[in-house]
Parts: structure tokens; C-alpha cells; sequence
């Protein structure tokens, strides 16, 4: 059932015409107090947990030298600087200090099926929400963030600064840009990745995996994700809606895969009907599971349709730091 999601309950697909925007683009008060919004939402949020979580398991990229000191009692032997020792007359010892800063990449889908949405918030929405918190928590923590934007291609590139207000410039990004595409393909985002960024990174991949035809086996994007991970810490973060795997009892439907525009006719009334279609998507949650547990990638899982979606990320954090500690 990848890539076929219910027509009904989705929301207007971003970038649709408002009011004062005839070019099809949100007019610049409206993206501003959006903007506002996401960043009042997420910041108690990034300064309460998210912050301190993300440094403890985002690590550097090692132990950079920062002065040579006395000795004091307690030093270990093996710090001791002989040369400047030697030359000085006193012992010495060198201090080294965490290397901090990273490079965090966001790579967010903005295919046609996260427009859907079943309750106040689309996948894209939610998307955008969890970009912030991330970018917020990077840059509270002195690293550089940037952001991809794609489809079936490669919509927007940022690349990646410091600062808060580059942070709320990426969220302006995802809210804004109106995609020329309607399909998905992981493995380009994942490729820009792998050309883009030559030194290793932390690239958070925001998306609902919906990609290829229902039973087609491995997804196209596996041996990409698989070439991605052994240069940069690449952690998924799959983003889904209750509804598409508990459909209601409400009879004849019509179910549209919205990147491709086809159309099937089914018998919601028949719990048969309902149970293979839901039967489908657990099928592909689990092979999805199966593959980032294959790759050792760290992965979260989020719902659109849930009101909190930062205790998912809290648990995500958590687990990698017992993981790696």
C-alpha cells in the first residue's frame, strides 16, 4: 500500500493560493506569524530538554588542543608536556577541550502525500515543527545547520550557518516553497548528501518513506541510505498519521495516491477490506524498522495526528545515549 493514502481528510497542499498571495506563495505576514508560531511552540521545548539531550548524543569531532598549563596534583602523567617542561623547568601539561562543532543537515520531504493530515496538523506540518526543534537545538549548541528540501529531486538547498535566525530562515524555507514536484525519491536527497557535505555530518532525514509500488520488495532508496550512512551519522525520522493504517468503517471510498494521482475504489464497510490495507502499512513499518536496525541507524518514529510529538524525540534521544554510553 506504499504510496496510497486516503483522499479525504488531507489538508491544502502548501503553497495552494491565499488570500493577497496570487502568485500561489504565502503572503510575507502570514509566513511571518507562522513562523512565530513554530518557534513559541518549540522553544520551552529546545531550552527545557531538547538542547541539553542533543549535545549529550551529538558528539564532536574529537579533542582539539587548547593551552599548556603547571602541573597540579592529579594530573594525569600522560598529559604532561616534556618539551615545555623541559625547556621551562617546571612540568607542564597539556589541556585539550571537546572539538563541539558540528554540521547538521536537515533533509525534509515535501512529496505530495505529507500533505495529508487527519486531524489539525499534515505530516508536513509536523515536519516543519520538528525541523525547528532540531535547528534550534543545533544552534543553541554552537553548530552549523542546513536544509534540503525535495521531492523527486532536489528542491531547495541551504547550506548550513550558525545562528537563530538562520534557524528560523530554514523553517521560513519549508513553509514557503511551493514544490514543482508531486513524487518522492529518497535516494536523490540522499546522493545530494553524499556529494554536498565531504566532511561528516549529522543529516536528521524527515519523511514518511512513502515511496515505490505496495509489495515491490526493498525501497529504491535502500543502497543510497546504506552508501549515506557509512560517511554521516544519518538518523530517519518517519512521519505518519493514525488514520492511514486504521481506516473508519464508512463504506464505499475512493483512495488516491496523491503523488501519482491514481484512484482505487474500495468497501470500507468490509473489515476485511480495512484489516489487509492496515495489515499492509504495519507490514511496511516493520520492514522499514528491520532495515535501519540492519544499518544500525538510530530512527524515531512521529505522528501527525498526536498532539505531543516531542516525547517521541525525548525517547529517540534517550535511547541513543544509553546506546552510546
Amino acid at each position: 500500500m506504499s504510496g496510497v493514502r486516503p483522499g479525504a481528510g488531507g489538508s491544502r497542499r502548501r503553497g495552494a493560493p491565499r488570500a493577497g498571495a496570487g502568485d500561489g506563495r504565502p503572503d510575507a505576514k502570514d509566513l511571518l506569524q507562522r513562523v512565530r508560531r513554530i518557534e513559541i511552540a518549540t522553544r520551552r521545548a529546545v531550552e527545557d530538554t531538547l538542547s541539553g539531550q542533543y549535545h549529550s548524543v551529538f558528539k564532536g569531532r574529537g579533542m582539539a588542543f587548547s593551552e599548556v598549563r603547571p602541573y597540579a596534583p592529579g594530573d594525569e602523567v600522560r598529559s604532561i608536556d616534556w618539551n615545555v617542561s623541559a625547556r621551562t623547568g617546571q612540568l607542564h601539561v597539556k589541556r585539550f577541550v571537546e572539538e563541539r562543532e558540528l554540521t547538521v543537515m536537515i533533509l525534509c520531504d515535501l512529496s505530495a502525500s505529507t500533505d495529508f493530515g487527519s486531524r489539525e496538523r499534515t505530516k508536513a506540518d509536523v515536519a516543519a515543527e520538528i525541523a525547528a526543534l532540531l535547528a534550534l537545538s543545533a544552534v543553541a549548541n554552537g553548530d552549523r545547520v542546513g536544509l534540503v528540501l525535495f521531492t523527486d529531486r532536489v528542491e531547495r538547498a541551504v547550506p548550513p550557518r550558525k545562528g537563530r535566525r538562520h534557524a528560523l530562515r530554514l523553517v521560513s524555507e519549508i513553509l514557503q516553497l511551493r514544490p514543482a514536484s508531486r513524487g518522492t525519491s529518497i535516494g536523490t536527497a540522499l546522493e545530494y548528501l553524499r556529494r554536498a557535505l565531504r566532511r561528516r555530518t549529522v543529516a536528521f532525514l524527515l519523511s514518511d518513506f512513502v515511496e515505490g509500488a505496495p509489495g515491490a520488495g526493498a525501497p529504491p532508496w535502500e543502497r543510497a541510505l546504506r552508501i549515506a550512512a557509512r560517511k554521516h551519522d544519518v538518523v530517519p525520522i518517519r512521519i505518519s498519521d493514525r488514520l492511514e493504517a486504521e481506516l473508519p468503517a464508512s463504506g464505499l471510498a475512493w483512495i488516491e495516491d496523491p503523488e501519482t494521482g491514481a484512484v482505487s475504489r474500495v468497501d470500507l464497510a468490509d473489515h476485511r477490506v480495512r484489516r489487509r490495507l492496515g495489515e499492509a502499512l504495519h507490514s511496511e513499518d516493520d520492514a522499514l524498522r528491520r532495515l535501519f536496525a540492519r544499518l544500525e541507524l538510530d530512527s524515531a518514529q512521529v505522528r501527525a495526528d498526536d498532539a505531543d510529538y516531542v516525547s517521541p524525540l525525548l525517547a529517540f534521544f534517550r535511547a541513543r545515549a544509553r546506546r552510546l554510553a
